[in-house]
């Protein structure tokens, strides 16, 4: 690996099992650090639900996510994703979506962050934010293109109101994902919308405990009072921890997640 990056971007890639060269100009070189990153940094909402306040700081998720070795929500994994992004080259614009998967009606607000990375003179949709199964490879910002990844199929729809949706193809039928318009956000404009995830009473982030992580063979999750499932190929098997020494230690096992003393 190159050593004209920074320690950190060295740091992050290595966090990540990155040990090639990261090529700015390449998508497949994209395609492979968002593969990588769902493949090792976990999503979760423990700090949260600690009533530990969360910073978009870069050098703040730095310290938690890369060297802590923690994972994060959206606001997190995606602000820290974009930053190694422009730090290896590629353009990148942050933006803001709105989550449509179980959500109910009227219409949900916009509290999910996803980018927009130009590779190849090409653009594409990237996110590492999601706890549930999103496209693990950049997609095209292409209308209408179906684009499968393993046994997942996805495309992009218009829609006049919503902009960009993001569907996948679920039970015979296409369903939304999140929509997101292209409106650049700057990193204060998701100051307001993190915080109302961390201290609503109606957000999702501060009834239980969620992680999730994808492995080679399918995913982990935490999720249903302390309800570990570890999903392969085979199918899927449950467990819930007896007492906390062993909710930690399957944190550990299953996430890589260490909690701090205290938590």
């Amino acid at each position: 690996m190159g050593t004209d990056l920074s320690p950190d971007v060295l740091a992050y890639l290595e966090r990540i099992s990155f040990t090639g060269m990261p090529d700015a100009t390449s998508i497949a070189a994209l395609a492979e650090l968002q593969e990588r990153h769902l493949h090792t940094v976990p999503y979760e909402n423990l700090d949260i639900l600690d009533r530990i306040p969360l910073s978009l700081d870069i050098k703040d998720l730095l310290s938690k996510i890369v060297r802590r070795r923690r994972g994060g929500y959206c606001f997190e994994l995606n602000a820290l994703f974009g930053w190694l992004l422009r730090e290896l080259g590629y353009p990148v614009t942050d933006l803001m979506a709105r989550f449509w998967r179980d959500e109910p009606s009227p219409p949900p607000k916009r509290r999910h962050h996803v980018l927009k990375v130009e590779a190849e003179g090409e653009f594409f949709l990237c996110d590492v934010g999601v706890g549930g199964i999103v496209p693990r490879r950049p997609i095209k910002l292409e209308e209408g293109l179906v684009q499968r990844q393993g046994d997942e199929t996805y495309r992009l729809e218009r829609d006049p109101c919503f902009g960009w949706v993001l569907c996948e193809w679920k039970r015979d039928t296409w369903s939304w994902l999140y929509s997101f318009t292209e409106e650049p956000q700057l990193s204060k404009d998701f100051i307001m919308a993190t915080y109302w995830c961390e201290h609503a009473a109606d957000s999702i982030f501060v009834k239980q405990p969620m992680a999730a992580l994808r492995t080679l063979q399918g995913r982990h999750t935490l999720a249903a009072g302390k309800e570990f499932r570890i999903f392969t190929a085979d199918g899927v098997s449950s467990f819930v921890p007896q007492n906390e020494e062993e909710y930690k230690e399957a944190l550990h096992a299953y996430f890589g997640i260490r909690l701090e003393s205290g938590q």
